[in-house]
This record gives structure tokens, sequence and C-alpha cells, in this order.
């Protein structure tokens, strides 16, 4: 859609992650990128006859969901390494392929990856790509190319450590080539990348805390017990308090996972408005432990919800994350009430959005934002009786149920099909390149 073409999407079930939270037979107005209007379908229809309607008066309709944490670097090695922790998981696996990692792979891997992000109904996905600087030039705006491409939103970061002993130069280089390609994208915005405190040099982290001024932060933050003892050891604080001390969250900063924490580092996050990305899939994976959601939210800290990468969370699907965000803490804590359908939802969308910075433009549905949509087919079975719609798009509905997806105005997915690239093509492409990294980093 482009220019001052107006569509109306409609559904049974019209849910803004706004006020009101539901509109019962509604409708959602947009002209050109912008919603203009939700409301009433019958009202809608009737004062705008030449307004093209897409979905059905069974359908949902949502906001696009925002996956706050990933890995586009690890789209071609999925299920690998399954049966270890994360430290044991990183020296099997991410640290022999991160040095193989090029812009071809980064391309092809995003288009994999964002392909089945935009079939759960993601439109916007916070990326930090995780590889060694190259001596034959920069890999990471091979993210921000294929990104374009499928026309989804990024927030896109290097994930920059040295320990393998890559020079300080080369990952300053390599965070300018992503902010320039971020720069001349539509779509995408550049954070700093933190792999994680102990991936850096103490000389490396006063240059990220001084390239992130006025650029924002994406960081690992006390995923496991063992990094909480290892950065109290060397600093004598958490890494929570480190980052407070030392002036990082100064910035604008996401931090993902935040499991291992204490009421301390809860106040902390919340006092600095630090945004936390639960990535409950791949903690549960990885043995990492549960996060306490329900504290961080209590706490007034934005929580949103993540898929995290293709080596850890195998599967790329918002849906599933957002099902097992709430099952997690009801098992953990045996309270069924723990975290319900409409909270993760809301982390889904205006929680994510929150935790990015980024809800006075999107997150929900409300005349005036950009108009990221998801319609879920209503005709499906599994939702041909939707007694509660935050359940049913919580509980009930899987990736195979979104049907069409907006990203600016513009259906990127139709059908469930990618509308701009051809997913068996991206298929048959990423076969071959994952049978030669996995070659080249000696990984069975």
């Amino acid at each position: 859609m482009t220019g001052s073409s107006a569509t109306l999407i409609r559904g049974r079930h019209v849910l803004t992650a706004a006020d009101p939270a539901v509109v019962v037979d509604g409708a959602v107005r947009v002209v050109g990128d912008r919603i203009e209007e939700v409301g009433s379908f019958d009202e809608l229809s009737a004062r705008y006859p030449d307004d093209q309607v897409f979905g059905g008066p069974n359908d949902l309709v949502t906001p696009g969901f925002i996956n706050t944490h990933g890995h586009f670097s690890e789209a071609l090695i999925t299920g690998i390494a399954k049966d270890r922790t994360l430290w044991e998981w990183v020296a099997a696996l991410i640290g022999p392929v991160a040095p193989h990692l090029d812009d071809e792979i980064a391309y092809v891997g995003t288009l994999l990856g964002g392909i089945q992000m935009l079939q759960s109904g993601v439109t916007l996905a916070n990326d930090m790509f995780v590889c060694d600087p190259r001596p034959d030039g920069p890999t990471t705006p091979g993210v921000v190319r294929a990104l374009d491409e499928i026309g989804m939103r990024g927030i896109v970061s290097f994930g920059a450590g040295d320990i393998r002993g890559a020079k300080i130069e080369d990952i300053m280089a390599e965070h300018e080539a992503l902010a320039s390609a971020a720069e001349a994208s539509r779509l995408s915005k550049f954070r700093v990348g933190i792999a994680a405190l102990g991936a850096q040099s103490d000389e490396l982290y006063a240059e990220s805390l001084r390239y992130a001024e006025g650029q924002g932060v994406h960081i690992h933050l006390q995923e496991i017990r063992e990094e909480v003892t290892q950065v109290r050891l060397r600093h004598g604080v958490t890494p929570i308090e480190h980052c407070a001390r030392t002036g990082l969250f100064e910035s604008p900063t996401i931090a993902a996972h935040c499991v291992w924490i204490d009421r301390q580092d809860r106040r902390i996050l919340a006092d600095y408005r630090v945004g936390v990305a639960h990535n409950p899939v791949s903690n549960m994976i990885l043995a990492s432990g549960v996060a306490p959601v329900p504290e961080l939210l209590e706490e007034g800290v934005a929580v949103g919800i993540g898929v995290d990468g293709a080596a850890s969370n195998d599967r790329q699907d918002m849906i599933e994350a957002m099902k097992v965000a709430s099952l997690l803490q009801r098992v953990h804590r045996l309270q069924a009430t723990s975290l319900s359908g409409r909270d993760v939802f809301e982390m889904a969308t205006i929680g994510g959005a929150k935790a990015l910075g980024v809800d006075e433009q999107l997150g929900s549905l409300e005349s005036g934002k950009l108009a990221d949509i998801v319609s879920f087919d209503g005709d499906s079975l599994a939702l041909a009786n939707v007694h509660d719609p935050f359940g049913s798009v919580a509980f009930v509905a899987g990736s195979s149920e979104v049907n069409r997806v907006w990203i600016g105005g513009e259906i990127v997915l139709d059908g469930h099909d990618p509308v701009r690239v051809d997913p068996l093509e991206v298929a048959q492409r990423s076969r071959t390149l994952s049978k030669s990294l996995l070659e080249k980093a000696g990984v069975g």
C-alpha cells in the first residue's frame, strides 16, 4: 500500500494493546503507513465505502509482535549441542562457528530466520549478530539487507567481544559498518551490542561505553549463575550493578535474560528504565533457570518476549514463546495465575515496544501509530470457537493461523506466505551454506 490508499482490516476481535483493549466486530483503518482509526467495522465501512477490506467476521486482529532478543547469526545451526548448558554450548558450537560467519551467511540466515518470525506475526526483531570480525570485509550489514528485502523492521547490533582475540579496532569497524547500513535503511535502527561483560576486556568495554552514548545498548545480563559469580569476582558487584556504576545504563538499554537477579538488581533495572527481554524457551533448553518475570513487572520494569537465536531456541516462533512464557511461570510457581494470556500478549506487543523504547510508534493499534498489524484466520479449526481472545492468541493459535501481516501498511505476509521472497529458494540456498559452515567450524 502506498500513497493515500486506505484499507480496513476487519476482525471479530481487534486486540489493541491499548484502551479499549478489545473492539468486538471491529476494524483498523490504515492510510498510507499509519493507523488512522480503530472502531466498529459497520461504522467505518459505512463512512468509508471505497476502502479495500481485508479479513473476515471471525478473524482476530492484533498489533505486530515484537521479538525483543535474537541472533540471526545462529540461523543455520539449528538442532546441535542440545545437551549442553550455556557455557558448554558456547564452547562447543558458537565459538567454533563465529570465525566463519560472513556477509552471505548473515544475509541468507536472516532471510531464513526472518521469514519464520514473520510467519508467527513478528514485525520487529531486535537482533544481536555474534561473529568474529573478518579481514575480507564486514559481516553484519547482510542482516540489514535481508530485513529490507523481507520488509521487516529491525533493531540491529553486533555482539562484540574480544575474549577470542579480536582486535578492538576491528570490532569498532564492524560496529561502524552495521551502523551505516542501518542508517541507510528505512526499516532498521542500530544499537551497540555487548555480547556479555565477561566477553569484553576492560579496554573494549570502555570503548563500548563511549560508542553507546546516544545510540542505545543491547546486552546479555545475568543469564546464568556462573556469569554473576565471574563478574562478582572480577568487579565485586553483580553485572547489573557494574553496568549502573560505570554509566552503561545512561544509554537506553535492552538486557536479555536477567534470570539470576535479586531484589537490588530489579530495583536498578527499574530505576534506570532498562528493558528486559525474557527468553523462556532458550532458558529452558540451556537449563539456565526461570526469570522472575512477575517480580520484574511488579517493580515497573518493561518486559518483552524474545525468541532468541536458532541455535538455542531452534524454532523461531513468537507464538510458541508467548505460550511457554506463561506455562513456565505457572509450573515453576505452582500457581495458575502467575502469568496470564493477556499478560504475555501485552509483553509480546506494547511491553516489548516499551522495553525497546519504540512505544510511541509501535506496539499497539492506536491512531497515529505505524500500521504494523497481524490478522489471524478466524475460519481455521483452532480458532473456530473464541471465548477469550487473549487466551486464544496465547494458548490456542499457532503460527499456522497467522494469515496476513502488514508492516508500515504494506502486506508482507499473505495467506501465510511471504510476499517479497521465495521461502523454498531461501531454504535451498541455506542448506549449502549450512553444510559448508559446519565443515569449516569442525562441528559434527
